[in-house]
């Protein structure tokens, strides 16, 4: 038999993702012809049909499932064999490519990324912000190294790394008359018009677990996808909503707003890092948690509680 090679693997892998010779070809960068003779010699040498096609479109048999599935894992596999190869000798040296999510990238990218470049200038950073899930696809799928976000995030083929707590408060206009009340309870945001993020973000569904809203019809979202456009709703008076500490120092600049901390436990949310288990990158990605952490703490967190780079400290509704 005739050996499998890693480009008819990778020809494969493509048209499984893909369901389209056309658009599976482009992504591999070869012509539709191509691309198909590899995949009938790959079912050639296996003795089994991997593709059913059909009038709709392409279909995969049921042990080219199986097959797809072993192929992403082999081809996993030989990248974290390479970038083992890259990265041996040197702590985040060459390509780094992080994937962070849209309610962390503006808040700790800023104060991240010059420590990064302090640190290590020769490391060639590639950033995709983006909601949680297709993260995790294209990190399964190695177009990601690591992830920046909240946690957890629960794969049997995925490591994590918690980092810090990012407290949330509560985000009300600034006339807003609160009653005298100096922390904030899910009871308070009961009768109040909550704004969200759209759905999608893990941010909405972290803040409904807490209020616990089983019913949802009255949130409110605009459609919003950044915490930018749901503050600027709330400093024109238009509803209340959950404020990660992270984004206080960026979000609160300029609009008209009262933070209110919440009573003890304060929800919270749980930043860390992701990456595949196969990885042999896990010194990279501890020194890049490392750095993350200093930036937290010497950025968004310093911010939140009073530090040097803050225009006055958070206080209390009432106090």
């Amino acid at each position: 038999m005739t050996q499998v090679t890693i480009k008819q693997l990778r020809y494969f892998d493509a048209l499984a993702r893909e369901l389209h010779f056309g658009r599976a070809a482009d992504a591999c960068a070869v012509t539709q012809p191509a691309l198909s003779m590899q995949i009938h010699e790959l079912e050639q040498n296996l003795g089994l049909i991997l593709v059913e096609r059909t009038r709709s479109g392409v279909q995969l048999t049921g042990k080219g499932i199986e097959i797809a599935a072993r192929c992403a894992r082999i081809l996993g596999d030989v990248r974290d064999l390479v970038a083992y190869a890259q990265h041996a000798n040197r702590v985040l040296a060459g390509t780094l490519r992080l994937g962070v999510i849209p309610s962390v990238a503006p808040y700790m990218l800023p104060p991240l990324l010059p420590l990064l470049r302090e640190a290590y200038p020769d490391l060639e950073l590639h950033v995709r912000e983006t909601q949680t899930q297709v993260l995790t696809d294209e990190l399964l799928e190695g177009k990601l190294d690591v992830l920046l976000l909240a946690l957890p995030l629960k794969h049997t083929d995925l490591t994590n790394r918690k980092l810090f707590e990012d407290k949330f408060l509560l985000a009300v206009p600034k006339d807003r008359k609160l009653s005298g009340r100096v922390r904030a309870t899910k009871e308070l945001i009961e009768h109040e018009r909550l704004l969200l993020l759209e759905e999608g973000h893990c941010l909405r569904d972290q803040a409904l677990t807490y209020c616990s809203l089983q019913q949802v019809d009255a949130v409110n979202t605009f459609g919003a996808s950044s915490l930018a456009t749901i503050v600027e709703m709330v400093s024109a008076g238009y509803g209340i909503t959950l404020l990660p500490e992270m984004a206080v120092g960026i979000e609160e600049r300029g609009r008209d707003i009262t933070l209110v901390r919440f009573v003890d436990p304060e929800p919270s949310r749980t930043i860390g890092l992701v990456w595949r288990s196969t990885s042999p990158r896990t010194q990279d990605f501890e020194e890049l948690g490392r750095l993350v952490t200093k930036a937290w703490k010497e950025g968004p967190l310093a911010i939140a509680l009073g530090g040097s780079r803050s225009r006055k400290p958070i206080t209390a509704a009432g106090s």
